[in-house]
């Protein structure tokens, strides 16, 4: 089956690196023009915008703080300018924050996950919301995680962001679902990046994740960007107010394998 996007308008905040650029890659190949916001490194954005043309494709580097509510409105308003609306939000800005117990960690630190990760969200989906809903088309996919159900000690902040994202994911569609809009997000497991390379490169931190995934084997950012293709294109059509999680497995808590 081949999935086409062609023409479609795509926005993807964070998408300057690990997941996010390969969605951006993703998206682009299937034939979305792509907006790719960035906070810091702009040269990065720059230069995947610049592979992207060199494929003929249409791409955009927005730089935006998605915790600034100004910055993106204006953002979308550029979107607007170069492309006249958007068809595709893909919330995947993110962060995890540092590790501290409940009752050691610093609340600044703490607030400033949920304002990435359930604000920045919810700022961008509100913005996508006011054009998808008088086009009477489009989706809007978060990347939630597998810790949107699963606990995660010494990172009560970013369960209870991607748990909101969660909810709020099943709220907006509900509320957009009249207007042929779809809602969805996505939950990673445990993704091969640079970000954690801290753990994939030491054996021991490897050997204990991997027993924590039926596949055994971590997963790739190109697998969570295939299915971020397939859940905003029409093959997906009939698909809204869910997370789906992409996991090789570890939502099936495999230590039950072995008994309960």
């Amino acid at each position: 089956m081949l999935i086409s996007l062609e023409g479609k308008r795509a926005l993807v905040t964070g998408g300057n690196s690990g997941i996010g650029e390969a969605i951006v890659d993703a998206l682009s190949e299937a034939g979305a023009k792509v907006g790719i916001n960035y906070v810091v490194h702009p040269e990065t954005a720059k230069k995947i915008v610049t592979r992207i043309r060199g494929k003929r494709g249409e791409a955009l580097a927005l730089q935006a703080d998605v915790t600034d509510p100004g910055a993106v409105a204006a953002m979308f308003g550029r979107m607007d300018e170069a492309w006249g609306g958007i068809d595709i939000l893909v919330n995947n800005a993110g962060i995890d924050g540092g590790r501290a117990l409940s009752w050691e960690a610093d609340g600044g630190a703490w607030r400033k996950v949920i304002e990435v990760n359930l604000m920045g969200a919810f700022y961008c989906a509100q913005q996508a919301l006011k054009r998808m809903i008088s086009q009477k088309s489009g989706v809007v996919l978060s990347i939630s995680s597998v810790h949107e159900i699963i606990a995660w000690s010494g990172y009560s902040a970013y369960t209870a962001s991607k748990a909101a994202v969660g909810m709020m994911t099943k709220s907006l569609a509900q509320e957009a679902a009249p207007y042929g809009v779809r809602v969805l997000a996505v939950g990673p497991g445990a993704i091969k990046t640079p970000i954690n390379r801290s753990v994939w490169s030491d054996p021991a931190g490897l050997k204990d994740l991997l027993s924590k995934i039926p596949l055994n084997r971590m997963g790739e950012a190109e697998e969570i960007s295939r299915m971020v293709v397939v859940l905003v294109s029409d093959v997906a059509s009939y698909v809204t107010g869910r997370t789906i999680y992409v996991d090789g497995g570890m939502t099936d808590y495999p230590d039950f394998a072995r008994g309960g």
